[in-house]
């Protein structure tokens, strides 16, 4: 590396990679919108390793090339004849022919995708995320054929004393009508009440606080607390699906409501409510992610051109590449799980660094006197084929992750490859298509 070509690189190609370069952060700086900690810890982390990545190849790597180039002479070949019939070449030739073709495929699968994502399942068993031959987890299924449930819900109660008559008799009458509204799903209740009962049978005494004297304080800090007006009702509930547990939840909530007792508030609670809402919150963000991804690269090429035609283009090919991976999804009868409800903020990451690379060699290329067609033939051929080895590496990567025993890591492996390779053909494929439409609106017409 020469000088000149230092100052052509430095001049041409940074501010198109710094460009791209915040474009990629903001993308995955939209993960910060999810309420979930490690989610946006995640984009945190993301959005600096991005960061990270562009000074060391402005710090270190381009002046590692220039310094080794002065060590080891650059030997000036001759230049190569164009090669006419060169991949990139050929391909961009096809799209500049068949745009209207390209563009009207390109949208309708993207429409349909869009569509049946609007409904996607989200998968909120744990169970399913993990190697099903583990020990632990057949151990823990044979545990739950023989007791009948190793699932928990709890129903936090509060009122003024949980040592009245009147608590007492709600807690009985609440258990007798779960046993009998939900006979199939739950095993057993425990309550403060029903251990005083058991007491109550094994002394012949009715009186309360008697029975209450001879169990253990361990016991009853079970089930009430030091200020005797919180206590829990523990129902032993046996194993669901996870849409299945949707609905037992919500019709629990329903029951409960019916037994309303002026001065007893009650909240269903426990690990397994937890889990789901935890889960639920992962995977129903996933829009607001993506939209706000969408959002922020938009305003940042918006300051960054000062023109709205040239800050939208680079968005177009995003739009489509998630329609696409909700096709891919509903076509292969795949859930959204924690990981992949993530995916929207990495391809907007990812797709927009190439999109912009796109169209900035598109608009230095026009700035020559050259036409569409040319422009974007030189453009495709020269940052195509860089496209293309950053997509083989990454998607080496993240192959790796496709040999996996978790599934929930399976799963994500699959989509992200899906999801980068849609990337590179929207890039190379849709956005000459784009680039070519929108011309008029965004190229300053040279005198």
């Amino acid at each position: 590396m020469n000088k000149k070509a230092l100052k052509t690189t430095v001049k041409k190609m940074i501010p198109a990679v710094a460009v791209a370069m915040i474009a990629t952060a903001l993308g995955f700086f939209s993960l910060y919108t999810s309420p979930v900690p490690m989610i946006k810890d995640f984009g945190t982390m993301l959005s600096i390793g991005v960061v990270i990545s562009f000074i060391v190849a402005v710090l270190i790597l381009i002046p590692a090339l220039y310094i080794r180039d002065k060590i080891v002479p650059y030997e000036k070949k001759e230049k190569p004849k164009q090669n006419k019939r060169s991949p990139f070449r050929v391909l961009t030739r096809w799209i500049i022919k068949s745009r209207f073709i390209i563009l009207a495929v390109a949208l309708v699968l993207s429409a349909l995708g869009l569509y049946y994502d609007l409904d996607a399942p989200a998968e909120t068993d744990i169970e399913t995320f993990m190697p099903q031959d583990l020990p632990a987890l057949e151990d823990l299924r044979t545990l739950r054929d023989v007791v009948g449930t190793t699932d928990q819900i709890s129903i936090l109660y509060e009122t003024a004393d949980v040592w009245s008559d009147d608590t007492m008799a709600w807690l009985n009458e609440t258990e007798q009508v779960l046993m009998t509204e939900f006979s199939e799903d739950i095993v057993k209740v425990n309550h403060l009440a029903s251990m005083l009962g058991m007491m109550s049978e094994m002394n012949n005494e009715s009186d309360i606080a008697t029975n209450a004297s001879l169990l253990p304080v361990s016991q009853i800090n079970m089930f009430i607390d030091e200020e005797n007006n919180i206590g829990t009702m523990t129902l032993g509930i046996r194993y669901m699906e996870s849409e299945e547990k949707e609905v037992f939840l919500a019709e629990l909530a329903e029951t409960l409501s019916a037994l309303d007792t002026e001065g007893i508030d009650t909240t269903i609670t426990g690990r397994s409510v937890l889990d789901n809402e935890m889960v639920d919150g992962l995977t129903s963000g996933r829009f607001m992610m993506t939209l706000v991804g969408m959002v922020l690269v938009f305003l940042a090429l918006l300051i960054l051109y000062r023109h709205v035609i040239k800050a939208l283009i680079p968005l177009i090919p995003i739009v489509l590449i998630v329609g696409w991976s909700g096709l891919v999804m509903y076509l292969f009868d795949m859930s959204y799980t924690p990981i992949t409800a993530t995916l929207g903020a990495l391809v907007i990451g990812i797709g927009t660094e190439f999109t912009i690379l796109i169209m900035e060699r598109y608009v230095e290329e026009r700035k020559k006197d050259h036409l569409p067609e040319v422009a974007i033939i030189i453009a495709n051929e020269k940052i195509g084929r860089a496209i293309f080895v950053s997509v083989v590496t990454t998607l080496a990567g993240f192959s790796a992750l496709l040999f996996s025993d978790f599934v929930i890591l399976n799963n994500f492996g699959m989509m992200t490859v899906v999801n980068i390779s849609f990337a590179f053909l929207s890039t190379v494929i849709v956005m000459p298509v784009i680039l070519l439409l929108f011309d008029p609106l965004f190229i300053k017409k040279q005198s």
